[in-house]
């Protein structure tokens, strides 16, 4: 009987050796695919500065980031927090070292994140989440959303996933709006009830609208705006017809404009589209912005999400450093996958060998083969456990591909045979 809960806090994943070997190998995955688009891995610190943080927080955020304090006392006089994205800290790397990093600054940085929100199916407080970031100097060319956009896009291809959606939309092309149907002094308000639209009936958003005082005309407007989606063409035109005169929204449009073409010229991104319900609640972001869905779970949320944030390090320096960056959230993916039953768990085992001596007369001969093996690249394991053979081989079938049986017959001709644990065929061992 337990003597305390030993069970993880609600909201924090912890996993198996094997299905962390998996969790490992996606993670793997992305990674290799984001140096290959040339990104660069650093580490920034977990915990940061309260004040860095909250400086661009905003939304639901600010309300869940993990406070800490040094001592005993209430939360509320702590001075540290820890860290809810990697884009905040990033702005504060690039103020600190801008004289030793090379622009355009291609960045990624993989690992934990928190954030204090209610625990659900497919959401955590605890989660890996994997960005690639490019920050210029002064300016940064609008190609490089979508160089962001489609290295996530490939990064997430590497996965055997169902069918997914990149949504695209430029915030700068909702404020252009907002300020066409004189409603632009409830942006932030009007912004927060289309990034949660998808989330509540029809009606819900239409009642919130109407209780900003706003008028039916431009109720019916937002509300028609909203649901705007396709492709350029079909977008400019929609938009059209409830906005003759595209004054207002032209600069987003034309980086819309330039972003979805280079994507649309990929030979492999016919899953992208443009959406202007995708807001993104973080205030950081200033124009282009993407969020990724799974379409036939949709209840889930976002899987990867970024944009373009121009002004997030003005909060540290008084140079310019546009960015802009994507994220996938590697343990909301992971969950679903797993959940689903789309995860290969056959073909993955943390280890390659584990060699079984018989006696302790074959231990110096099967340590020195485990290095042989080890120098080779194989990970091997030995086990020196006096249990009875078959207890050992059924040990190794559940961390590793092969078992090596090492008698005094082996240790003498120094021929060895490995057993396949999953097909049960034994090869020779070179």
């Amino acid at each position: 009987m337990k003597k305390i809960n030993t069970s993880p806090l609600s909201g924090m994943q912890e996993l198996l050796p094997n299905d962390q070997a998996i969790f490992d190998r996606l993670k793997h995955n992305i990674s290799d695919v984001y140096h290959h688009y040339g990104f660069l891995n650093i580490e920034t610190p977990i915990i940061e500065r309260a004040e860095v943080l909250l400086a661009k927080a905003g939304g639901d955020t600010e309300k869940q980031i993990y406070m800490v304090s040094k001592t005993a006392e209430a939360s509320d006089s702590a001075d540290q927090a820890l860290r809810f994205d990697h884009t905040v800290p990033l702005a504060r790397y690039v103020a600190e070292h801008s004289n030793d990093l090379v622009f355009p600054f291609q960045v990624t940085q993989i690992n934990r994140n928190f954030r204090g929100e209610r625990a659900q199916r497919g959401r955590f407080r605890e989660f890996y989440q994997c960005d690639c970031d490019i920050i210029g100097r002064d300016k940064l060319p609008i190609a490089y959303d979508a160089k962001v956009i489609a290295c996530i896009h490939d990064a997430l291809k590497t996965f055997n996933l169902p069918e997914m959606k990149i949504r695209i939309s430029n915030r700068k092309v909702l404020s252009g709006f907002l300020s066409a149907i004189g409603a632009e002094s409830k942006s932030a308000e009007i912004s927060s009830i289309i990034d949660h639209a998808e989330k509540v009936p029809v009606e819900v958003s239409r009642n919130a609208l109407t209780e900003l005082s706003l008028s039916d005309e431009q109720v019916d407007k937002i509300m028609t705006f909203m649901f705007i989606k396709g492709d350029y063409v079909e977008v400019e035109a929609k938009l059209t017809e409830i906005l003759p005169y595209l004054t207002t929204v032209r600069e987003g449009l034309d980086e819309l404009k330039a972003v979805f073409n280079i994507l649309n010229a990929k030979p492999d991104m016919s899953d992208i589209e443009i959406d202007f319900m995708i807001i993104r609640g973080l205030d950081y972001y200033t124009g282009t912005v993407f969020e990724t869905f799974l379409k036939d779970h949709r209840d889930i949320g976002s899987i990867s999400s970024g944009g373009r944030y121009d002004n997030l390090a003005s909060n540290f320096t008084e140079q310019k450093f546009p960015g802009v960056g994507g994220s996938i959230g590697l343990t909301r993916l992971f969950f679903i996958l797993n959940e689903k039953g789309l995860l290969d768990k056959t073909t993955v085992q943390p280890i390659d060998y584990v060699l079984i001596p018989l006696s302790s007369d074959e231990y110096a001969f099967t340590i020195n083969t485990a290095n042989k093996l080890r120098q080779n690249g194989y990970t091997v394991d030995i086990d020196f456990d006096e249990r009875k053979l078959g207890n050992k081989f059924n040990r190794a079938a559940k961390i590793a591909k092969y078992a090596v049986v090492i008698g005094s017959d082996e240790a003498t001709t120094g021929k060895l045979s490995a057993k396949n644990l999953q097909t049960g065929e034994t090869t020779p061992l070179e």
